[in-house]
């Protein structure tokens, strides 16, 4: 595998990566941020286990795509003679008994197309990190896979004895695969399956049909909005910042994280884009997960990230049985910075929740209570603007007073006071105002460099990064604010490598970064459209949808000079990026008239 080129699957509770071979190659129970099941990916350049793959014998061509507004993949595999199948790979989600299903499960269907196919299936499940699962014990029409915590079983209409010795075998009729939970399977099996698929199709489809997308680069926001939907964890409403752990920014680079967690920065710009979308569901779910957090806070310190089930503890290991993306390791789970001080995340959690106090659409709007709630986070944000901080790039060993975070406890406050406004209180609006404008002040004279002409990404230094960009989506700066301008000049100059955006050019704890950073790219697309480069915006954002994966999505990373995708994948940022650039960039639907 030369670089990161997977088709996500899921289901809002369990998700996998299928390869360009039609293998799950990635997957995690009974949670994204569980142990996977599947491992390959991270089981260096040959692994012996970790998989589950659907072979037809002979193969010289695999061909994939998804069905039509669904994350359900179909593989198309052909022999030497033309013989083919179809392998249909879903994971169950639709509406039953009023409840959403969405079961710890994956399902497989095999269709043969053409000629008389031979197949062969290979079901390699790890435990442990990579781990043998131990024992396995088999029946008439299932295999049993003993796991630490629980047991899954297989229940297929195949042969199963051809499947538990991996043996070829003929496909002259639709052939059904069910990996879930060890239970019985109630009802016939190919029936029940075949339902299930028409029901998960018509449950996507239908979510998409509610979307309100641009009129251009339509397939880009529905193959976005789609993945990053199948980020979060409906349970609890946590939206995780990527699918996987420990894949590389570049190669050899140790800067190998663990992203199956809940960032409170990364949440903000994913349900960001998502309600420009209308997209409510998640954010719903996701400021039912905040005032979870926010309450287990208690008025005090907001973490950085968190699990999908608001755990607060993530403590960071090493896994010594997988060797690696490609064998580029270590593989991490957890990550350790769950420690770090980032004041941002302050701005985040308001920039979020104050939604709710305008949009009537949702079931439970904000009030007053949710209001005082706000406030203590509020608190925080006035009493660590110019604090220091690891700051959003999260830098280990060393802390500054940054911009971007101290912009974010801005926002904050600005926030704060719009949502007081809404409530009719107009004493705590002007309060949150007040609060607003000193630490606006702060930053014009702490940031700005005149000497250099650009927003400093700290107030010590004279620091290009990315991140100030961002200070006009914050709505601090203007368009047309000759600071801004200035800074887009500087920032451009200094860190753009072609048509990619580092997020800075300096040593950091590992050295000097090699690959660009995605969602930066983005963030330099949007500040030339808004400064009335459009024409730029829109050939530097086809360049970035050229980069694409076969399945129409990004990672972290890009290296510069080959374009090869790395890092954690499916990564929010980056979709996020596709999202509001193409909603932005897009012809009005009034131009079709």
């Amino acid at each position: 595998m030369s670089s990161v080129d997977l088709w996500p699957i899921g289901n809002c509770q369990v998700s996998a990566l299928v390869d360009r071979a039609g293998q799950f190659v990635w997957g995690c129970v009974p949670r994204i941020d569980g142990d996977p099941v599947f491992s390959s990916l991270l089981g260096g350049e040959t692994p012996e286990a970790g998989f589950w793959a659907i072979e037809i014998e002979d193969s010289v061509q695999v061909e994939q795509h998804y069905v039509r507004n669904t994350p359900i993949l179909v593989s198309r595999h052909t022999d030497a003679t033309g013989n083919a199948i179809d392998v249909i790979d879903f994971c169950p989600r639709f509406e039953r008994q009023g409840r959403s299903y969405r079961p710890v499960s994956y399902a497989r269907i095999v269709r043969p197309v053409t000629g008389s196919p031979r197949i062969r299936v290979r079901l390699r499940p790890t435990c442990g990190w990579g781990g043998s699962c131990g024992e396995q014990t088999g029946g008439s029409n299932h295999i049993r896979f003993l796991m630490p915590g629980m047991a899954l079983r297989l229940t297929t209409t195949a042969p199963v004895g051809m499947v538990e010795e991996e043996r070829a075998f003929r496909v002259e009729r639709p052939l059904h695969f069910f990996l879930g939970p060890d239970e019985g399977f109630a009802g016939d099996l190919a029936a029940t399956l075949d339902t299930m698929l028409a029901d998960t199709t018509r449950y996507w489809q239908e979510w998409v049909r509610g979307l309100a997308i641009p009129l251009e680069w339509q397939d880009v926001v529905i193959r976005s909005a789609i993945t990053l939907k199948l980020c979060q964890h409906e349970e609890t409403g946590a939206i995780v910042a990527a699918m996987t752990t420990s894949i590389p920014e570049h190669a050899g680079s140790q800067r190998n994280w663990d992203y199956r967690y809940c960032w409170v920065r990364d949440a903000y710009y994913t349900v960001q884009a998502l309600n420009r979308l209308g997209a409510l569901d998640v954010l719903e779910s996701y400021l039912g997960y905040l005032r979870n957090i926010v309450d287990d806070a208690a008025g005090g310190h907001i973490q950085p990230l968190y699990g999908v089930l608001g755990e607060a503890r993530l403590e960071e290991r090493i896994e010594p049985a997988l060797a690696g993306y490609r064998g580029m390791g270590p593989v991490r789970v957890g990550n350790q910075a769950y420690e770090q001080i980032q004041h941002d995340a302050y701005g985040q959690i308001v920039l979020c929740a104050v939604h709710a106090f305008f949009d009537t659409r949702l079931f439970r709007m904000a009030g007053l209570e949710d209001f005082e709630s706000l406030e203590r986070v509020g608190e925080r944000a006035w009493l660590n603007y110019d604090a220091p901080d690891a700051g959003l790039w999260e830098l280990r060993t060393r802390k500054s007073v940054h911009t971007y975070s101290s912009a974010m406890c801005w926002a904050a406050c600005d926030r704060l006071a719009n949502a007081a406004l809404a409530l009719g209180l107009t004493d705590r609006a002007t309060f949150w105002q007040e609060r607003a404008d000193t630490i606006r002040a702060r930053i014009e004279t702490a940031a700005w460099r005149p000497e250099t002409k650009r927003m400093s990404a700290t107030f010590a230094g004279d620091d290009l990064d990315a991140s100030v960009l961002q200070l006009l989506d914050l709505r601090f700066l203007s368009p047309d604010d000759p600071r801004f301008l200035d800074t887009l000049t500087a920032v451009e100059a200094g860190l753009r490598r072609g048509s990619f955006m580092l997020r800075y050019a300096i040593e950091d704890d590992f050295g000097l970064p090699e690959t660009a950073f995605n969602v930066c790219t983005f963030w330099l697309i949007e500040a030339l459209h808004f400064t009335g480069r459009s024409a730029d915006a829109r050939a530097l954002f086809e360049e970035m949808l050229a980069r694409r994966t076969a399945a129409g999505l990004l990672s972290e990373d890009i290296e510069p000079e080959t374009g090869e995708l790395w890092g954690n994948y499916p990564q929010t940022y980056s979709l996020v990026g596709m999202i509001n650039c193409a909603v932005l960039l897009s012809k009005p639907w009034s131009a079709i008239r």
